[in-house]
């Protein structure tokens, strides 16, 4: 019988392609594991067969995985395979036979997220799904789009370039830092909804506090005045446990090789069915695709090996749980955020409240600048954290991940830690 250490050890050892049936009867065994998720988030032995499963440098410590992540090693064994083989006569191999095998990861993608297979896009990543939606939409000269001051500055600048091209007008508001209110905002949106706002973007996580937003319930404010909800979801798609139904919107793109563990350059577009029709993709397709998700896909030659190898990530994913998964990902959070906030200097721009954040964290050392925090923490510990300096507020953006070790989080803490009592070392001169 396979269990779940052989699972996790296939997992980062095996190329998927080369052992048919192993991973679906692992994923099998692996289920039968005992203990609530938040009892499993603590067991250091399942989480070492996990860790073991990338082929990550343990010399340096990685806490910026939310920008994009490494895969298991199963992943990328998968894609390799699907590489050499597109490579042995590509017009064949990688548009006759992989190519099709997309339809698959499909449905597997809109299984997991709770939608009809015939609203799910795959894509390259999530900004380009967003900008689909945002560039995709038929806006006119004084038409409102609303969103926050601290969506993603990918998607706000797309917004910027249709002000400059087209003559609409993006309105912007702060939200508070953290949130723990979700009908302060609810109504912060709805206060700022005019006759000419056409559309909302809005974060499911904001991608530089973790900050979960309320993105049903604004939704169905938007929905009472006809305006379209477009969400960015990023950072959420395989980080915390949802779906569609929890969100209930027309528009979600994610990328896939953050949170779920994916080939580098993979995302995934949700458009409900009824919306697809009006939404011009980015690339021109024919239109006898005009009510056809896959208008979406019209990009050009492309390599089908990353976007079959999604499957082996997902299958990752569903093999160690979403819930686990879920509780895991916070505990790692809390475990170097809780001893930091014992000292007075250190302000977290995350709460704790598992409802409003997962696994990123933002936290700030008062009177010491934070890029400087990352330039020591990098040149004295090899420790990767993404430096924030927001017009807003300020901190570094701490990532953890399911290969993450609490050995890791613990020289972390140590140098934040250091930091915090003695300040940052002067550079000395050579």
């Amino acid at each position: 019988m396979v269990n779940r250490r052989a699972f996790l050890r296939a997992a980062g050892a095996v190329p998927a392609v080369l052992v048919p049936g192993a991973i679906p009867r692992a994923l099998e065994a692996i289920r039968d594991v005992s203990g609530a998720p938040h009892e499993v988030a603590r067991d250091e032995s399942f989480w070492l067969e996990v860790q073991q499963a990338f082929s990550v440098d343990r010399s340096l410590i990685n806490l910026n995985s939310g920008g994009v992540s490494p895969s298991p090693t199963i992943v990328q064994e998968a894609m390799k395979g699907h590489l050499d083989y597109s490579n042995e006569a590509p017009v064949y191999t990688m548009w006759r036979i992989l190519e099709p095998q997309r339809e698959g990861v499909r449905q597997r993608l809109a299984r997991e997220f709770g939608c009809d297979a015939e609203e799910v896009a795959l894509t390259r990543n999530a900004s380009e799904g967003l900008q689909i939606c945002q560039l995709g939409l038929d806006l006119q000269p004084g038409d409102e789009v609303l969103t926050t001051t601290q969506d993603y500055g990918r998607m706000i600048t797309t917004f910027k370039q249709r002000e400059r091209r087209d003559g609409i007008k993006l309105v912007q508001f702060p939200v508070p830092i953290p949130a723990e209110d979700p009908d302060e905002i609810v109504h912060l949106f709805e206060s700022y909804v005019t006759p000419r706002t056409r559309a909302i973007l809005m974060c499911h996580m904001i991608n530089i506090t973790g900050q979960i937003l309320p993105v049903k319930a604004v939704v169905r404010m938007a929905r009472r005045h006809g305006i379209p909800v477009i969400v960015d979801g990023a950072h959420a798609f395989g980080h915390f446990d949802f779906t569609h139904a929890d969100l209930d919107c027309e528009y979600y793109a994610t990328s896939l090789h953050k949170w779920l563990l994916a080939p580098h350059g993979t995302g995934m577009l949700y458009v409900r069915k009824d919306k697809i029709g009006g939404l011009w993709p980015l690339m021109a397709a024919p239109d006898t695709m005009d009510d056809d998700i896959r208008k979406y896909e019209e990009i050009g030659t492309h390599p089908a090996a990353n976007y079959i190898a999604i499957a082996e990530a997902l299958t990752f994913h569903q093999g160690i749980g979403a819930k686990r998964k879920e509780e895991r990902l916070r505990y790692l959070r809390d475990y170097w955020a809780r001893p930091l906030l014992t000292h007075d200097r250190v302000r977290l721009h995350t709460s704790l409240k598992p409802e409003f954040s997962c696994c990123i964290g933002t936290v700030q050392i008062e009177g010491i600048d934070t890029t400087d925090v990352g330039t020591y923490l990098w040149d004295s510990h090899r420790i990767i954290a993404t430096p924030i300096k927001h017009e807003e507020f300020e901190g570094l953006r701490v990532t953890a991940n399911v290969f993450t070790t609490l050995e890791e989080l613990d020289r972390f803490v140590d140098a934040m830690q250091h930091i915090i009592r003695h300040g940052i070392p002067e550079k000395k001169d050579t």
